[in-house]
């Protein structure tokens, strides 16, 4: 296998590591500078050029985008996919993730624990905005912050409002948050490879210090996890369309809270900790992915005209419920399950024989016109306060804009 880091730092820890191990496994590997890079487009001819020459094939990459360059390093990434070379991260996931409101926004509408967050722009909003998160004390956030940098803990309503609005006079876009009060200066790393987590460490801060970071002095303590943390940690990283991530979790009482999904997560903190070999874990699994890569269904799927991916909704009553898939009729519209999402369990490719149950969600592929068939009537949804009653119909919703 011929390997690209793109990492503007040969010298950092992760960086060396990921080299050294793809070295000592035989493959050909080079690090490469994420700005010496220039896009050329042209009709179905997507190119690179590195150093002003065009790139050599390579099979795989491995991107280590900083906070810095992410605008053009995802420019980059999404460059490789269009030439279909296999990445860890998509250009897409590292976008998401390194803006911690649209993580977040992603990962609410799936049936994982995230700590109450809100979005607010206006002085007259900030009180109502802690009072819906519980009250004081409550977490500040930074959108790009990184390493616990722009990370503040605010203990009264007076403290919270002068530091929201001295951010706010910056220019700067905050996040209020529920400060889970279980798990102060503990939080979890979770370290996911593929569709597994390969090591945990338990990060607590020292002294009055609250952030559990390592670069703020953070003690480390390997762990295991359970299950429901393990298959949380999974969900995330492939929520947010990345096969390598750091995932950062609070221990809340009701369960893991997700914090942050990190894309190019660091090596040494959790290598040191664990004494395992994260860095060989990633090589051999870019190995194994080279000879039969995902594709990104929205491209692909978009060009068969008068076809595309949908999401089913089956509510209370509704006339599905009881039957099977293949008795539902869906396979005689042209309609193909693709995944079944049944509260927190994920059963993909479901057979033709399962029983589909109220609220249930349906993952499909097929004809539009016949998706949207299935609809009498467009319904406005109930609210409640923070939660959104179903519909009493069947609803479709695009899931190309997530």
């Amino acid at each position: 296998m011929k390997l690209a880091i793109l990492s503007r730092s040969l010298d950092c820890y992760s960086t060396r590591r990921l080299k050294e191990a793809a070295v000592g496994r035989g493959h050909a590997v080079k690090v490469l500078d994420t700005l010496r890079f220039s896009i050329d487009l042209a009709k179905g001819e997507p190119d690179l050029f590195y150093r002003s020459k065009l790139l050599s094939h390579y099979d795989a990459i491995i991107p280590r985008i900083g906070a810095s360059v992410t605008y053009f390093g995802t420019a980059v990434v999404r460059q490789f996919e269009q030439m279909d070379i296999f990445s860890v991260a998509s250009s897409a996931g590292i976008a998401n993730s390194r803006d911690k409101l649209r993580c977040l926004q992603i990962l609410s509408r799936h049936q994982i624990g995230i700590p109450e967050t809100t979005f607010v722009r206006e002085k007259r909003d900030v009180l109502p905005a802690i009072e819906r998160v519980g009250g004081v004390p409550i977490i500040i956030k930074l959108l790009e912050g990184t390493q616990g940098v722009g990370v503040i803990l605010a203990e009264s309503v007076k403290i919270a409002e002068a530091i929201i609005e001295t951010l706010q006079s910056t220019k700067q876009n905050v996040l209020i948050q529920k400060f889970v009060s279980e798990s102060k200066g503990r939080d979890i790393r979770a370290f996911v490879i593929g569709d597994r987590v390969v090591a945990a460490m338990r990060r607590v801060a020292q002294g009055q210090e609250f952030r559990s970071n390592v670069h703020r002095g953070g003690r480390t303590e390997p762990m295991l996890l359970d299950e429901t943390y393990c298959e949380t940690a999974v969900r995330a990283a492939q929520i947010m369309g990345l096969r390598v991530a750091g995932v950062d979790m609070l221990e809340g009482i009701d369960g893991p809270q997700v914090m942050e999904v990190n894309s190019s997560p660091g090596l040494e903190g959790i290598e040191t900790c664990t004494q395992l070999d994260i860095a060989g874990a990633i090589v051999d699994y870019v190995a194994a992915q080279v000879d039969f890569p995902e594709v990104d269904l929205r491209q692909r799927l978009t060009v068969s005209r008068g076809y595309g991916v949908s999401e089913l909704l089956i509510p209370e009553g509704s006339e599905f419920v009881g039957k099977t898939i293949d008795e539902s009729g869906l396979p005689e519209l042209d309609i193909n399950v693709l995944t079944l999402y049944r509260g927190s369990t994920v059963i993909p490719n479901p057979r033709l024989k399962r029983s589909l149950e109220p609220q249930d969600r349906l993952l499909c592929f097929g004809k539009l016109e016949a998706m949207r068939g299935l609809i009498p009537e467009k319904t406005r949804r109930r609210r409640r306060p923070k939660l959104q009653q179903l519909s009493s119909q069947i609803s479709v919703s695009d899931v190309n804009n997530p």
